[in-house]
């Protein structure tokens, strides 16, 4: 019986910092806020799967430390089946986010640590936890070759797959085959197919470079304008969800891919997916943080009610 959600991915402690701007090189200058707390794309999609009411199992390698208690504590609290390696000879992973503290906008720096040495046998460890679930997620946070043997492992197993090709590093192009869905973002999508997507037109351009490497379905998320659902002799703009004033918008795809992917596991259509997952971003980009802005499921369906 295949059923749920099973992600391979990094957890990083965020430290975010809200400041009115960057510092410049040898510059201080003084923020206006700060928190500590839990992070990493395959992290943030999974306690976001898991809230938006899907049975997770989390893969992934963190350190004996402070933050490796955080990412232990997390997944308690979330209901989360955390499949994780404990090393003694690396430290969690991190993140730095600087968040404009008047726009929301973000930048940011992660170090992997542990999770940056998931390799083929660790994935190799979760091949039953993979191939029992209905939908596998990853991403490039974690090495590129571990994403593509999980993918390759849910691919055998009939699991339905979804990559999310972030942060937009190079990865091998054997990868498209194996995507049921690909989901970039605007600026990840530019960097695969070589141009920018300025415009509806251009992400549907991306969408048929995606289709043509050999992926299922590109899912192209564009910020504020949406997603772009393109698919052979489909292609729809799905427009995103207004839950009230965005305040940060830093778990906003993650947000996204974690509920496409609990819709997906519960049997939702594709596009009807989609939607449910533009909600759950909806909602997260009106609160701080990345996986305590996740919303909760009965909060997504009272947004997809109305």
């Amino acid at each position: 019986m295949t059923s749920g959600v099973s992600i391979l991915g990094i957890f990083v402690a965020d430290t975010a910092y809200l400041a009115p701007r960057m510092p410049a090189l040898g510059e201080t200058i003084t923020g206006s806020g700060f928190s500590v707390g839990p992070g990493g794309k395959g992290s943030n999609q999974t306690i976001a799967a898991a809230r938006a009411g899907a049975e997770v199992s989390f893969i992934s390698k963190i350190g004996r430390d402070t933050f490796g208690d955080l990412a232990l504590k997390t997944y308690e609290q979330a209901g989360v089946n955390a499949k994780l390696t404990i090393m003694d000879d690396q430290p969690t992973g991190a993140a730095f986010i600087y968040v404009n503290d008047s726009t929301g906008e973000n930048a940011i720096i992660v170090y992997a640590g542990a999770a940056g040495t998931i390799d083929i046998s660790d994935v190799e460890a979760a091949r039953d936890t993979i191939g029992q679930s209905a939908v596998f997620v990853t991403q490039l946070e974690q090495p590129a070759e571990a994403a593509r043997h999980a993918l390759e492992i849910a691919r055998n197993a009939r699991v339905t797959t979804i990559f999310n090709p972030a942060p937009a590093e190079s990865f091998p192009a054997d990868i498209y085959g194996l995507c049921d869905f690909i989901i970039p973002n605007e600026t990840e999508a530019a960097t695969l197919v070589g141009f920018a997507i300025d415009t509806l037109d251009d992400a549907e351009r991306a969408g048929d470079v995606l289709l043509s490497r050999g992926v299922g379905v590109a899912i192209i998320t564009l910020g504020g304008r949406g997603v772009l659902f393109h698919a052979p002799g489909q292609s729809v703009h799905v427009p995103a969800v207004s839950c009230g004033p965005v305040i940060d918008t830093t778990g906003a795809g993650d947000a996204f891919v974690g509920g496409f992917a609990a819709a997906l596991s519960r049997g939702a259509g594709p596009l009807q997916a989609v939607r449910f997952g533009c909600a759950t971003a909806g909602i997260a980009v009106t609160r701080r943080g990345t996986t305590p802005a996740m919303p909760m499921l009965v909060e997504i369906e009272a947004v997809m009610a109305r």
